[in-house]
């Protein structure tokens, strides 16, 4: 394996200094405490070319893979500045509408998705079902030429600001199917419709984006809304899952390294007892090994994404990338909140507040236990647990 990066994907992975130039971590805390989605910084994002890196080129994207993706999201959390708008929309929307969608579909949301214009969230978990998707009781039932989609979603990312959402429904109840993962069909849903409502769940933690329950009463849909074939969605959803888990790793590792970036600068400059408090071992020491974990989080996701990439089962790589990744990001913050004292919980620094978005990675998109067990049954062969 070549760990080279090509020239292409280190200015996409660098994107995310230059990038901070304009839009920095004050702006991204900015934004985030406002609760505010940063419209400009999306923009930017969009008018340079970024937004559509796993987009076919025929559809105004790069052409590019999973590798691009993680490296932009790398980069971008590298600098303190991550958007969770990258992982709903780009790589597990965009891309799937490219990879699947027709011609009609392709032309009408790709070019204006790529560049910003128009944005997508996803819509999979549901209050009643949460990890367990094959009990999702959204179903969109056929009523002549048309479909009538009902059911409610729950912590959608984004879907104040999106213009669309890519919905996991089932077509077939889960009592009527032969095998579990039959009757699912994934709709593009426009956000406008009648019949589409959107709740705020208000979260503890400081993020650009926020979170939604969406309520589906009576949406009419047409089979030009349906991604792929009617009922047979479960293979486009999974396709959808390895991206999420990929991108979120490289958040993950991102943010950790940004923290200990911070960590080093304060701990060679900060001097008790006449010398830099960088020089105890006790300080030294965890500062070494998180940056050693960290750096062996970015190698697994990269693997991960390369897998993708090359069309090989990619399920353990990203499974392990999202796990080592949060874990590797939360001992990260931990020991440089540790490393500043009483410093690391000020305003004034800006260390506490990536701890709890990195918190949330142990649980979401999937939570780590169900990840052990997936690594358990699949990688090692264990007996199923769930």
């Amino acid at each position: 394996m070549d760990f080279d990066l090509t020239p292409e994907q280190r200015m996409i992975y660098e994107y995310g200094s230059n990038l901070a130039q304009t839009f920095d971590r004050k702006y991204w805390l900015d934004q985030a405490e406002k609760r505010a989605f940063p419209r400009d910084m999306w923009n930017k994002v969009g008018e340079d070319g970024f937004l559509g890196l796993m987009v076919d080129e025929a559809h105004g994207g790069a052409g590019l893979g999973m590798t691009e993706m993680a490296l932009l999201m790398e980069g971008m959390a590298n600098e303190g500045i991550p958007l969770l708008m990258l992982v709903v929309g780009p790589a597990m929307s965009l891309h799937p509408i490219s990879k699947y969608g027709n011609d009609d579909q392709k032309k009408t949301f790709l070019p204006a998705g790529c560049r910003g214009e128009s944005i997508f969230c996803f819509a999979i978990t549901e209050p009643n079902a949460g990890t367990n998707t094959i009990r999702a009781q959204t179903i969109a039932t056929r009523d002549g030429d048309k479909f009538r989609l009902n059911g409610q979603k729950y912590f959608i990312t984004g879907a104040d600001v999106a213009d669309y959402a890519l919905v996991v429904t089932r077509t077939t109840p889960f009592e009527d199917v032969e095998r579990k993962t039959d009757g699912f069909t994934l709709f593009i849903v426009d956000m406008k419709k009648k019949g589409v409502e959107i709740q705020p769940i208000p979260v503890s933690i400081a993020m650009p984006e926020m979170q939604f329950q969406v309520f589906f009463d009576d949406v009419e849909l047409t089979d030009a809304d349906v991604l792929g074939e009617v009922g047979k969605g479960f293979d486009i959803l999974f396709n959808c899952l390895n991206p999420e888990r990929i991108i979120v790793g490289a958040m993950s590792v991102g943010l950790g390294r940004y923290a200990l970036d911070r960590a080093v600068e304060y701990a060679s400059e900060r001097e008790v007892f006449g010398v830099p408090i960088g020089s105890h071992q006790g300080l030294q020491h965890p500062l070494a090994e998180s940056v050693t974990e960290i750096e062996m989080a970015s190698l697994m996701m990269r693997k991960a994404a390369w897998a993708y990439d090359k069309g090989l089962p990619a399920g353990a790589e990203s499974n392990m990338c999202k796990f080592y990744g949060a874990e590797a990001a939360i001992k990260a913050v931990d020991r440089a909140v540790q490393c500043f004292g009483g410093n690391g919980f000020t305003k004034e620094y800006g260390i506490f507040d990536i701890y709890p978005v990195v918190r949330l990675m142990r649980t979401a998109p999937v939570n780590r236990e169900v990840i052990l067990s997936y690594i358990g049954e699949k990688v090692m062969g264990l007996p199923r647990s769930y």
